[in-house]
This record gives structure tokens, sequence and C-alpha cells, in this order.
């Protein structure tokens, strides 16, 4: 008895031609982060649009991806492994004496881990708050917030 763990019995050759573009059609360059859009008070959502007009191409070398629904209050980088809010609501977090934060050249953030293990960051002292969530890769990584630093320090006035 011959077994054979190719798809349909096809050519080798074949059989790996329908699983490759089969791995393809699941993620396609056109594919768009589900990102939920954040509501703020119409001053705020101003602030967001101006922050919208001045976010890069590429964050930590990841080009930028389009978010479903579109909106200007939402960003993605990668597939999704970078992905900004702009306008959320201040996090219960930041009332924590004990919270954990960090400084990026003059961007203050409020640093929490996520369930899956990747880390979000929320701007502190700004008009309106800036969430960035990062996947697992970054879990010891605030390079991202390198690149995002002086588009939300140019944008975002500080409210202090």
């Amino acid at each position: 008895m011959t077994s054979s763990h190719r798809p349909f019995g096809l050519p080798a050759s074949a059989a790996a031609a329908l699983l490759l573009l089969a791995v393809a059609g699941c993620s396609t360059p056109d594919a768009k982060a589900s990102v939920p859009v954040p509501s703020p008070p119409a001053a705020e959502a101003a602030v967001c649009r101006s922050l919208a007009k001045e976010l890069p191409g590429t964050v930590a070398g990841l080009e930028r991806s389009g978010t479903e629904p579109d909106s200007e209050l939402t960003a993605a980088w990668g597939d999704a492994a970078i992905v900004l809010r702009c306008g959320v609501p201040r996090p219960e977090k930041m009332s924590d004496p004990q919270a954990h934060g960090i400084d990026v050249n003059g961007v203050n953030w409020l640093f929490e881990r996520q369930a899956d293990g990747g880390p979000r960051f929320t701007t502190t002292y700004r008009k309106a708050y800036v969430e960035v969530t990062l996947d697992e890769r970054y879990a010891h990584d605030v390079g991202p917030l390198v690149d995002l630093a002086a588009p939300v320090k140019k944008a975002v006035p500080a409210s202090l």
C-alpha cells in the first residue's frame, strides 16, 4: 500500500504551489488590521487628526498598513504588530502610584503588559491620550516609540 501526503494525489510541485497560494491568500499585502476606533471629544479628535498627518510611513522598519474601519484616529504598521489609537480614554492604571512609565525623546508613556505578552503604551501629560500596542515580538523593545515620539510631540500638545 502506498500513501501520499500530497493533496488530492497531485504531483509534489503542484501540491507545493497550492500550499504556497493558500498561505499567501491568508496574508495579503492589502490586509487591514481590525482596530476599534476611539470616540474622543471634538477637541481631542482634532488633535488626533493633526497627529494622523504627521505619522511616519514606517515604524521599526515595518510599512504602514490600513486599519478596519478606516479612521484618522487609528494606524497600524506591519501585520498589526504595531497599532496606534489616538483619543483613547485615560487608562485607570494612570491613577496607580506604582504604575511604570518611560520617557522616549521627550514623550512620557505609561507602560502596561497585555495578556498576549506584548506591551501597551499610553501617552501621559498630553491633550489627547495616544495608545500604542505592540505584539509579543516587542515584549522587551520600545524601539517603535522612538519613531512615534517626534510626531506625537509635534501634533499632540503637552497638557502641563
